[in-house]
This record gives C-alpha cells, sequence and structure tokens, in this order.
C-alpha cells in the first residue's frame, strides 16, 4: 500500500450506456486526484477507460472551469459571448447572495405569474440516481414549477422498446462474445458504446460477421465486415423488408412464436405486401435488394448453420426521425420472428435502464405536489419543444409563459432543437435564468445567476446502466473544486430559503442512496449501499437458465407486457417523414441532413476542451458531401459553404467523400460559439415530434447547400480550413483506450 496516495472506486456518470467504474488515485497531501484508470474487477469495464474519460482530469482541473458562483453584471444583456470572455459579463458572488436572489426571484414569479410559470430544464449531464433526479424534483413538486418531459435523447426508442417487451432489457454486452452475426443498426460503437467493442471482437475472432447499417460511414462502419449506407428515415422500411425475407422463406421459428408472442398472423398478413418486397424497400432504403435478400437469410439462418444466434445492437440513431418510436418496434421485433432469444449471445440490445428497480418515486416524492400553491401536478412541458416554451406565450401548451428557467445537467442552447428560437427565447430580458454548470456554457452565457457545479469525482452517487446489468457505488475521490455544490446541496438549500417545512428536504447523500435501494424487487435481492461500498459494483439478480446463462425473453415469463408476451401488433406501418426525399418539402431542400454527435465529446460535453478538440479536430467545421451532390453545386473540399433552410443557416467546410450517401450531407454537433456564425447544427432542426414517446426529430431535417459569397475572401479562414481538413485525411481507427 502506498502511504502518498489512496485509491478511490467511482463511477463514471456520464451520459453513456457503458457506465464504467472508475479507479481514482489521489494524492493524500494534496487532496488531489492524479490518475484515473477503468477498473479492472468491472466485467464490462475490464481496466480501460474511453478516450473521453482517460482524460477526464483535463476536465475537472481546467483553468477556464466556474468556481464561484456569479451575477450578471446590470446592464449587460443576453448574449453569447465567445469562449474565456464569459466572466465580463459576470461579477462573483457569495453562495448567500446567489440563494437569496434566487429565492426572492422564485418566490415573486410564483405570486405574480403562479407557479408554473417556472420551469426547470435538465437531463443527463450525470445519470447518478442523486444527480439526474432526487432532490431537485423534490424542490420543483413541492414550488409548484411546471414539469419538465424529458424527451430528449430516449423517449421515442423507449417507447417503442416498452411497446413490444414491457420492460427495458436486453442481451448483455458479455453475451455478444457468443454471437455468429452482429448487426449494429444506428450504433456507433466504437465511437460512444467503446466497452462493447471486445465482446464483438472476440465473437469476430471466433468467426462472427459484424454488419453496420447507418446512413454515415462511423467509425464502427470503416471496421465493419459489411457497411450498409441507409437513406436516414427508412430503417422501420428496412425492418419491414427483412421480415417479408423471413416470412416469405418460412425462416421464422414458429415454435417459438406460439410460445412467446401475440399477432402473427396479422403481422405476417401485413409484412407481406408488395410494397414491403426487397424490390420495393431498395427504391426508398437505398439497399440493393440483393443485400437485403443476403441479410434477411444470413440473419435467420446463422444460428442453424454456425450454432451461434444473431444479436442486434440497435441505437437510438434510428429513433430520431418522425417515425423513430415506429422503427424501434419493428428492428425490435426481429428477434421474436427468428427466436433468436433463444441462445446466448442472441437478441438485441437498446437500453437496459429499465431493469434497474431503483426506488425513485422515493427520491422525486411527486406527492409534494399536493403541497405546493396548485395543490395538484403542475402542467407538463416537452423539453425538445424549449423553443415554443420560451417564445408562446402559453408555452405551446396552455397555461402561463414561462418567467423563470432553472437549468442544470444540460445545455439547451447547443443541444436543444430549434436552436433560432431557443436562442431568441433564452435572450429575453424578462426571463430569469439560473444555469448551474461546470463552465460558461452556450446556456451560462444567457444566465442572470451562474452557479458551479462539481464533477463526478466531487460527489457521491449510486447509478444502473443502460448498457449493462451493474449497479455500483460512486463514492467521492476529491473535495469539490473552488465553491462547486452538488445538485442535492443546492436545491436542500434553496429549500430552506423557501420556507418548506418538510423533513425530507434535510435527508444527506447517504440517506438518498438508502431511499433508491429500498424497494422488494427481487432484481435488487442482496444488493445494498454497503455491499456495493465493499464490492464497487453488484449485477442485478435475474432469472438464468439450467446452465447459467441469462438469457431475456427466452420464454414467456420475460415480458411485461398486457398479454405477457412479444407483442407484434400494431403491425409497424412505416411512413415517410415529411422532411424526407420522399415528402413535398424536398422540392425546396433536396438534401437530408444528419445532424451528428462527435466521437470524443460527449453531446456537448468536451466541446471545450482542448484534448477533446484535438482528438475530433478530423470533423471540426466540417459538412461532408457525397460528389453527386457537390458537383453540381460547384463545390469542392475546402470551400466554404452555407448550409440553410427556412429556420436558419450555417457556415461550414466542405468535404467531398463517402462518408455520406448521395442525397445526404452531415456535419458535427458543436457549442454555437465555437462556429462560424454563433450557430450550430439545431439552427436547422425543428421542433416536430416522432410518432411516439413525444421525441425530437433531429434526423427528419432537409437542408440545401450553396458555395459561400466568402469562400475566397477569408485566407486566414482558408487556411484553417486546410488544417481541419489535414486531419480530415487520418481515418485508421483508434485503440479502444486512446
Amino acid at each position: 500500500m502506498n502511504p502518498l496516495s489512496r485509491t478511490v472506486h467511482a463511477v463514471c456518470s456520464l451520459d453513456c450506456p457503458d457506465s464504467c467504474g472508475v479507479l481514482v488515485t489521489v494524492d493524500t497531501a494534496s487532496g488531489r486526484a492524479t490518475k484515473l484508470q477503468g477498473d479492472p474487477a468491472h466485467p464490462v469495464t475490464r481496466g480501460f477507460l474511453c478516450g473521453k474519460v482517460a482524460k477526464y482530469l483535463d476536465r475537472v482541473y481546467a483553468p477556464d472551469r466556474l468556481l464561484y458562483p456569479m451575477r450578471r453584471r446590470p446592464g449587460v444583456g443576453k448574449a453569447p459571448r465567445p469562449q474565456h470572455r464569459e466572466a465580463e459579463a459576470f461579477e462573483r458572488i457569495s453562495w448567500d447572495e446567489a440563494l437569496d436572489e434566487i429565492a426572492r426571484r422564485l418566490s415573486e414569479i410564483s405570486r405574480r405569474h403562479g407557479p408554473e410559470s417556472i420551469l426547470p430544464y435538465s437531463y443527463a449531464g450525470t445519470i447518478g440516481q442523486l444527480g439526474y433526479g432526487s432532490m431537485d424534483r423534490r424542490f420543483f413538486h413541492r414550488l409548484g414549477a411546471s414539469q419538465l418531459d424529458r424527451t430528449i435523447c430516449a423517449a421515442a426508442g423507449g417507447a417503442g422498446l416498452l411497446s413490444v417487451y414491457g420492460v427495458k432489457l436486453g442481451t448483455r454486452p458479455e453475451d455478444f462474445a457468443h454471437a455468429g452475426l452482429i448487426l449494429a443498426w444506428g450504433a456507433n460503437i466504437h465511437g460512444n458504446n467503446i466497452h462493447l467493442w471486445p465482446f464483438i471482437e472476440q465473437a469476430r475472432r471466433s468467426g462472427a460477421r459484424l454488419v453496420v447499417i447507418d446512413p454515415y460511414r462511423t467509425r464502427t462502419a470503416a471496421l465493419a465486415d459489411q457497411h450498409l449506407a441507409i437513406r436516414p428515415g427508412t430503417d422501420g422500411l428496412l425492418a419491414l423488408g427483412l421480415m417479408y425475407v423471413i416470412l416469405r422463406d418460412g425462416l421464422e421459428d414458429r415454435a417459438y412464436i406460439d410460445a412467446c408472442t401475440t399477432g402473427f398472423d396479422d403481422l405476417r398478413h401485413f409484412v407481406l405486401q408488395p410494397k414491403h418486397a426487397p424490390i420495393a424497400v431498395a427504391e426508398v432504403t437505398g439497399i440493393p435488394a440483393e443485400q437485403i435478400v443476403a441479410l434477411a437469410r444470413s440473419y435467420a439462418n446463422v444460428h442453424s448453420q454456425t450454432g451461434r444466434p444473431a444479436v442486434i445492437r440497435l441505437n437510438y440513431g434510428i429513433q430520431r426521425s418522425e417515425n423513430g418510436g415506429t422503427a424501434v418496434r419493428a428492428v425490435a421485433m426481429l428477434p421474436l420472428l427468428t427466436g433468436a432469444w433463444q441462445s446466448r449471445g442472441g437478441g438485441l440490445l437498446l437500453s437496459t435502464s429499465g431493469s434497474f428497480p431503483f426506488n425513485e418515486d422515493a427520491l422525486r416524492m411527486p406527492e409534494l405536489m399536493r403541497a405546493s400553491p396548485l395543490g395538484r401536478p403542475a402542467r407538463v412541458v416537452n423539453m425538445s419543444q424549449l423553443g415554443r416554451a420560451l417564445t408562446l406565450p402559453d408555452a405551446g401548451v396552455g397555461g402561463p409563459p414561462v418567467q423563470a428557467l432553472f437549468v442544470y445537467n444540460s445545455n439547451p442552447a447547443a443541444v436543444a432543437p430549434n436552436g433560432t428560437d431557443v436562442l431568441r427565447g433564452l435572450a429575453r430580458p424578462d426571463l430569469f435564468t439560473v444555469v448551474h454548470e461546470q463552465f460558461f456554457t452556450d446556456t451560462a452565457d444567457f444566465a442572470d445567476i451562474v452557479l458551479p457545479a462539481p464533477t463526478f469525482l466531487e460527489t457521491r452517487d449510486v447509478q444502473g446502466a443502460y448498457g449493462h446489468l451493474f449497479a455500483g457505488v460512486s463514492q467521492q475521490a476529491i473535495a469539490p473544486l473552488g465553491e462547486a455544490r452538488s445538485n442535492v446541496h443546492l436545491f436542500a438549500a434553496l429549500a430552506g430559503r423557501m420556507g418548506f417545512p418538510e423533513p425530507c428536504f434535510h435527508d444527506t447523500d447517504l440517506d438518498l442512496i438508502d431511499q433508491a435501494l429500498q424497494t422488494n424487487d427481487p432484481r435488487f435481492s442482496g444488493i445494498t449501499r454497503q455491499r456495493l461500498e465493499r464490492e464497487g459494483q453488484v449485477e442485478l439478480q435475474l432469472g438464468r437458465s439450467d446452465r447459467g446463462d441469462v438469457l431475456p425473453f427466452s420464454s414467456a415469463d420475460w415480458f411485461r407486457t398486457p398479454s405477457g408476451r412479444g407483442e407484434l401488433l400494431p403491425a409497424p406501418e412505416w411512413v415517410a417523414p415529411s422532411e424526407s426525399r420522399s415528402g413535398a418539402a424536398s422540392a425546396s431542400y433536396p438534401l437530408e441532413f444528419l445532424p451528428r454527435k462527435a466521437d470524443n465529446y460527449m453531446n456537448s460535453t468536451f466541446a471545450n476542451q482542448p484534448t477533446h478538440q484535438r482528438m475530433e479536430a478530423r470533423t471540426a467545421g466540417l459538412l461532408e458531401m457525397h460528389a453527386a451532390d457537390a458537383g453540381p453545386r460547384g463545390i469542392r473540399t475546402g470551400d466554404e459553404v452555407e448550409v440553410f433552410n427556412a429556420r436558419g443557416s450555417l457556415r461550414l467546410y466542405a468535404r467531398v467523400d463517402a462518408a455520406v450517401p448521395s442525397g445526404v450531407v452531415a456535419a458535427r454537433l458543436d457549442w454555437n460559439k465555437f462556429s462560424a456564425n454563433g450557430r450550430n447544427v439545431n439552427a436547422l432542426t425543428s421542433e416536430l415530434l416522432t410518432d411516439l414517446g413525444g421525441g425530437p426529430t433531429f434526423y427528419s431535417t432537409l437542408v440545401d447547400v450553396r458555395r459561400s459569397a466568402l469562400a475566397k475572401a477569408d485566407a486566414t479562414s482558408a487556411a484553417a480550413a486546410g488544417s481541419v481538413l489535414s486531419h480530415a485525411t487520418d481515418r485508421s481507427p483508434r485503440h479502444p483506450a486512446s
């Protein structure tokens, strides 16, 4: 044992399916964290970290970290600020001053306009149970503030999965090693689910094939055995095309279907229509008919031919279009038709988040809404329509206009759709805005008060995962830097300032962790805070086969649907998105736009870190186009271009390559302040919602592109573009731990 340092077990709370166990080395003299490494005892983390978190200490100790409460200086308007100059608009204040002013303003707004005029806005900046939703929800429930429908990431896909299976559960990542065919469907595993990759490589060494279905040539697609460059928004139709071949050729598993599903005969009648035949599906999806037939037969036959099943790693990319929920339903039905769930390594993985029976009601206490001034549940505002909520008199849902916005765990100025209206709403001088953050993000630029937030090394929490089945306690490794305070501390202190009398606002971190684990659900049998602290992580207690395997949905008793079986109805009918090449809007805007997430950022997190910016340089500031679209527009690699539609425009530099199919262009999500005209990809996206779950439709976006009139005018910009493009030519894959 080294007396000069100690090792603390933490859990990465970033919005990632891997939820890694992390070992933090802390210098005992200074209390400073000096090293992070993956926990080798964690069966999924297996001792390595992704490139993002491997450099996480650069974020923790960044010189521009927000460390003290700040208040907007009198007379300074709300507007975007250049990086490192944001503090010019703010002055430092104490926590007492900040809490007093927030409590006073919220009380005043509640009296004048009603408590529903106050809107909390948060998502998964941390996915720990305490940080994501505990004391904050108690506070806003008791206040009577509007409720936030947190739809921005997974709502449509979650609704689709639940409609078929009744629970968010899937194939364990460790079991992918036993698959004979792996479909990565809308899943950039090498970019944002890296701890699944070693299990896939293990399967490939045993003869498995990896097929990627994605409109973009991702890192994963570049490493696959086959890449099918599907057109955006057509995934549901491709799934129906695969079903057509399976059912036409009699490749389904009737014994499993009869034992574990309902609605098969009606589904079969629906699928076997000419519009679902491979030749018709090929016309819409852009995937040749012969490849659709070959994939369907390979998917259905791989187990009989190799003794190893097929598995689908489905990710949330496919649900970010208008028909996204139905698309997930269609793909989720495939392993029900083939019975792939019956073998280890077969089935499908979208999310395991609903498998963790945390006692969320105990943490969030929705009953406190009855003690609020409203005396009832408050109205619900969809976070994917924040622009509407901030700019329409009735917030788009009825009731009072939004007069106060409290942002934490999110950066809506960068990530929310219809960014033009979001920024317009945030700039309102009458809107009182509080932002709890680690840095001066795009959203913090518009705040009246900014509060310093801790990193996951500076707090204690408990969490599950949405990509594996291990729960873990994250210990506090270091003291909060500066005056950073956790969500639990912040909202408990505000409750005190507001005079809320309920004892629950005095609960400590340890109290809340114990409450989260208080359940009679057998999946948490034997899992206590003390055990998690001792062991680091513990697997959920799920049913196992006679051989000791966990085989979800291998029998009917796994389903949690009303019928107790896999639901094949209603049939997943594909409808072309209104913003697609099949819709009327394509006459004005003929190109489908992919506002991609960066490989080396976590949504907008890390976008301001120099180390991560260098890792991501290959796509910074670029619009990727196919030669068939660039040529007629007179666009060549390196040209400055304008990407536009009726909602807004962007200035980017063109890269003409094979990363996207013809008819599709792609650009990367970044902070607004790092873009040429102060706008990012969400200046082009809409607030139209998905068919299920009310999620955003980021990938149902039409645009056109033209050479910028300024393309030759700025030699400095051209030189910068050349530097970016030189990075972009290196497409070699990185080692998972790099």
